[in-house]
This record gives C-alpha cells, structure tokens and sequence, in this order.
C-alpha cells in the first residue's frame, strides 16, 4: 500500500472524502484541484486552471470538470459527481474502489464487471492535462463517454448562464476546440485514439460549491457542457482524454503521459511529500520566476516569496532557481518597496517588511552556498537601495527614526504579515515600531555592512541595536513589545517577537532570547505551529470560521500559522543547541498526519488557535512548506 491511500468505505463517505483535496501545478504556472473523489467544492478547483495574461495576472478555470459514463450492453454507469441544491448527481463516488497517489493520482472505479482507472497528469511545462483510462476488467465490449464541463471565467468569479457564449466549435486533432469568449485562448479538447463527438450543448444550472457557501461567498454556478465525446476502450490500449490551450498531437498522447509519469518522483514518505509539494510553487513563465504564495487562490506575494524561497529551493539544491526568483522580485521594485501583491498597474507595495526579508533570503542563500561574491555582484546594489530609501523616508510613513529604528504605517494601511483588513479597518494596524521589522532592520544593516564595509552602517546598526533592547526589552515581563508606538507600548504575546531570536544578526544576549523563547513555548507552540496571539488575551479566536469578516478577525487573532515554526526553532537549536533537537524532530513528526488530511501531501496554510487545530485556509501554502523543509534542514546539520 502506498504512503498516501484511500479505500472504497472513505471514499464513499462524503463527508470524509469532500474534505480531502489534491492539488497539482506545473512549471508554467497552471494547476488542477479538486477533492480526492472529483467532486467540486470550491469555485477554485478544476481540471485546467491556467493563466490567462491577456486578461489579467489571475488564474483562470478552463475545464472545470469531466464526467465519465461507462456504456456495456446499452446500460450506462455515470462515473462524475457534483452538488446541486439538496442533492449530489451523478453519485459516480459509490463505483469507488481505492485511491492512490503514486505514482500520479489514480481512482479505481468498479461497475459490475468493468474496473477502470482513472489518472490525472499535468504536462509539466504546458498549459495542459491529461487523464488517462485504463480499462483493468471487462467481459464485454465497453464504451467511454466522456462529458466536459467548460467554465471560461476567473478563479475567484463563478460562471452563469448566458446568450452571448460562443457554442461554436472547430475540428481539431482527434479532437474538438471550444473559444466561450474572445479574449480567451481557445480549448482544444483531444482523444488519444479515433472517437465521435456528440454536440449536445446545454447548460447545468446551481451547482453548488459547498466550501464557498462555508466561506460566505456566493456557491451557485452554471457550466457550460458542449456535448460528449464517446470512444471504444479495451483492456490492451488505454485512452488519454487531454484538456489544453495549445493543440496536441494525439497519435503522441501515450507517449506524452508516460513520460511525464517517469518525470515523477514518489510521494512515499513525509519528506518526499513536502519536496514535490516545494516544486509546485514555482512558476516561470514569460522570462520570469515567480513563487505562488498559496493553493488554490493565492498568487505571487513579494513577503511570502522571500520568506518561501530558501526553503522552497535551497534545501534541495536549486539556487539558480534562487537566484532566478531573486532576479524577478527587483524588476518590480519602487525606491526601496518590493510589491506586497500584483505587478504591472495592479502593483500593492504596502509592505514594510518585505525589503527586510529579501536581505534575509539572501543571507539564507550565502549560508547555503557560501557563494557571497554573486551576492555581493547582483544584489548589493538593491540592498543599499533599500537602506537609503528607509533612511530618507518613503511611501505610508515609513522612516528611520532619531534612535535609528524603523516605523511607519497610517491609518486604514496594514503594513506587516499580519495585515488582515475588515471594513472596520486593519485588524492589527500596528502603526509604529513594530518588533519583527526592527529586528529585521538591523539584521540587514549588519548583513549589508558585512558585504559593503560602509561604517557609517555599521554605526546606525550598532544604534539601532542599543534602541531595540532599551525599547522592546522589560525585565520583568521577560519578553518583548509587539509594537512601540512613541511611549505607547503594546505588549501582547504574538509570535512576532521570536524573529530577534532567530535571525543571522540578534540584537539581544542568549539569556534574553531564552526568556522570549520560553514565554512563546508557553503560551503560542502548538503542534501545527505558533498561535498568533496568547490564548488568555480578551481578544484570542479560537476558531478561524464564519464569513470573509469573521474569518478575518481570526486570521490573526489567535489562528495557527505553521510557518512561524521555521524561526522559533532555529532561535531554540541557537540556545539549545543538541538538546533541542527533540522538540524540533517531535514537531516535524506531528505534522505526518497532516499529508492525508484538508490538501493531501502538502501543509495548509492555517490552523484553528483550539485543539485539534484543524487545517484551514489555503490547502498548500508556499511558506509553511518551505519553512518545514527548512526545519528538517537545521535538523539534519547537527
């Protein structure tokens, strides 16, 4: 049995299997995702969610679905499934037999005296999916229909019936190719072997996505469904139905899939999971590399890039990967500010910290590769543009102060990670002098000086760090301030503070950094990661549900972000050394039942606050997977 499988009585319980998720990207940035057992409960899954720049830097859902119909004897066995309101039609789930994800996902179906399997596969460098049938049993000759469920439309948007959709279609190879809308690319829609489209267009109205209707969001689409494709399958020549932007050859098709199955390696253990997990979030497209900061609806995030990427690449060996992600954030740079979100005209630069982890991400690189001379080359130039700007002050009230820390924000701006916005304004503005910024900026001042000499940046760092310790220190409280705001100080336990404690460059002794270490083990460690906020805080959220408002009043407020733990126990293994290391190899191991949980073989991006800490948001999230193989890197060094 493979590390990660599914048997008939889970698949057939819907509300176990409706709660597990396969995603898979490709390098060109496209990805499918749906739940274990094909049944769409997101308006982000699909079968062919690709890029559409023409439109705008938003992932597209092309295919949104196929239903498959074994025809023996005149009798049709409809293999699909999909809510509509009250009810689930087809329930093609009860044929189920297994589930598999080695070494591509495969379903195994059984209808009397047919077993047929069912793989999905992504061209790894086009905008195209395949899936294969392979016709295991049968006593009598078999047909395959196979219906297509066309959407056209933005991942966060939903399809609805129209009259100006263009149901005309062109022949194409073995095939057929669909155009919905002119500023799309057009669909060609392929059999590996001789087949009879059947045109029966019509639309399928109210189906229900059952995740958005948890989330608040409107859950009702309508599809469009051309027609199907019917084919004769038997047991000694599988079909290949393939879904792309481009067309294909289809006497290539088999071809095609199996090399792109050799191109695989296995998901069969927890490392393994998370290295092939680490890959699915790099996109190069166009001449640029890009991390995608979560599945299914996040794109790419300047602060969740540099957080990400040492992880996401180093740890495996890839640095020119590195270096190319590196080479694509300072394209989009403003004066010393990264973009937050977006490029191009739709450019969000209110992100303080960014720049801060881009000399972070760097250093992560000079550790793994001690190659600081292309650091020095290619990137000393940005540093020192980054410095200058934050010393001459720039957008949303950012600026060095007298004491050399750095603040910013204003009212209504979010500036930090945690940067959740309701319509009551930011959640957690933290206008001032935030802990994790200004650890972060004299960690860049020291690293920039290290590569630069410049002493007058060796003397702002050696002021910035006397002002960190006189400010964010007490005593007596043993910890420090989350934010200090001119003689404001807010002193709620967030996991901010362990950023001084794990960086290259720390401000403060071991004997300081113990006592926050211990303060953040005591009140946010979990075993998915750091809470966000004490749980004996008045304001502490348990949960992270209800609608987009309740949900954002938690996302900081408590929730668990796994991607804290990357920084809390390396600032550990510094103290501790040696006898850290059970901790960290106790944590690393409570997160091996996470890979048949919510995203199957990856790491989500949240946790609820409250045991049992279930998985929430995004199903993968780039940091949270790139942190854990970076944990398990420190941990392999001692």
């Amino acid at each position: 049995m493979s590390y990660i499988h599914f048997d008939k009585t889970q698949l057939i319980n819907l509300n176990y299997s409706l709660e597990k998720e396969i995603i898979r990207a490709n390098k060109s940035g496209c990805y499918t995702n749906s739940t274990i057992i094909g049944c769409n409960t997101r308006k982000y899954h699909g079968l062919l969610v690709a890029p559409q720049p023409q439109i705008d830097s938003q992932h597209h859902v092309m295919l949104s679905n196929v239903h498959e119909t074994v025809v023996q004897h005149g009798a049709s066995f409809n293999l699909g499934i999909a809510k509509y309101p009250g009810t689930y039609s087809p329930r093609g789930h009860k044929y189920l037999e297994d589930f598999d994800t080695e070494p591509i996902p495969k379903l195994t179906y059984r209808v009397g005296g047919v077993l047929l399997q069912k793989e999905i596969i992504l061209d790894s460098n086009r905008d195209r999916v395949m899936i294969r049938y392979t016709l295991l049993e049968a006593h009598s000759p078999t047909k395959l229909r196979l219906q297509p469920f066309l959407a056209f439309r933005g991942h966060h948007s939903l399809s609805k019936a129209n009259t100006y959709l263009n149901k005309k279609y062109k022949k194409a190879d073995q095939g057929v190719v669909f155009r919905l809308y002119d500023a799309y690319d057009p669909l060609y829609l392929q059999l590996s072997k001789k087949n009879e489209f059947v045109p029966a267009p019509d639309w399928y109205y109210d189906i229900e996505y059952i995740r958005e209707r948890e989330r608040g969001y409107d859950y009702h689409e309508d599809l469009y469904v051309p027609g199907y494709f019917e084919v004769e399958i038997t047991k000694d020549e599988p079909v290949i139905f393939s879904a792309g932007l481009q067309e294909a050859k289809a006497a290539t098709r088999k071809q095609s899939f199996e090399k792109e199955v050799a191109r695989r390696f296995p998901r069969n253990n927890f490392a393994n999971c998370l290295k092939n997990s680490a890959g699915q979030f790099i996109a190069k497209r166009d001449g640029k590399t890009h991390v995608i900061a979560g599945f299914p609806w996040f794109g790419w995030w300047g602060r969740d890039t540099f957080i990400a990427a040492p992880g996401l690449t180093l740890t495996l060996g890839q640095k020119e990967t590195f270096l190319e992600i590196m080479e694509t954030m300072t394209r989009d740079m403003k004066g010393p500010l990264f973009p937050n979100v977006g490029s191009g005209v739709d450019t969000n630069m209110n992100s303080l910290d960014a720049p801060l982890w881009y000399f972070w991400a760097l250093q992560q690189y000079v550790i793994f590769t001690e190659d600081e001379a292309t650091i020095k080359d290619k990137h000393l130039k940005y540093m020192k543009q980054i410095i200058d700007g934050f010393i001459s002050g720039t957008d949303f009230n950012i600026r060095v102060l007298e004491n050399g820390l750095l603040c910013g924000g204003e009212e209504g701006k979010a500036l930090t990670w945690m940067d959740a916005v309701t319509d009551d304004g930011p959640v957690t503005p933290r206008i001032g002098c935030p802990v994790e910024i200004n650890a972060l900026w004299y960690n860049a001042l020291c690293f920039y000086y290290s590569l630069s000499g410049e002493e007058n940046i060796n003397e702002l760092a050696q002021k910035v760090r006397n002002s960190f310790e006189e400010n964010f220190w007490d005593d007596r409280k043993g910890y420090l301030a989350d934010v200090v705001n001119g003689e404001e100080k807010d002193w709620s336990i967030r996991p901010n503070m362990i950023f001084a404690t794990s960086l290259p460059f720390r401000a403060l002794s071991d004997f300081q950094n113990d006592s926050i270490l211990e303060t953040a083990r005591a009140k946010l460690l979990t075993t998915r990661g750091l809470r966000t906020l004490a749980p004996d805080d008045p304001r502490y959220k348990g949960y992270y549900q209800g609608n987009q408002y309740q949900r954002d009043n938690a996302y900081h407020q408590g929730t668990v972000w796994p991607w804290l733990l990357g920084h809390f126990m390396e600032g550990y293994l510094r103290i501790h050394g040696d006898k850290g290391k059970n901790l960290i190899e106790k944590t690393i191991t409570a997160f091996d039942e996470v890979m048949t949980q919510y995203g199957v073989g990856t790491v989500a991006e949240i946790y609820d606050g409250d045991p049992p800490h279930r998985p929430k948001g995004a199903i993968s999230q780039a940091w949270s997977v790139g942190e854990m193989l970076r944990m398990m890197h420190l941990v392999n060094k001692l």
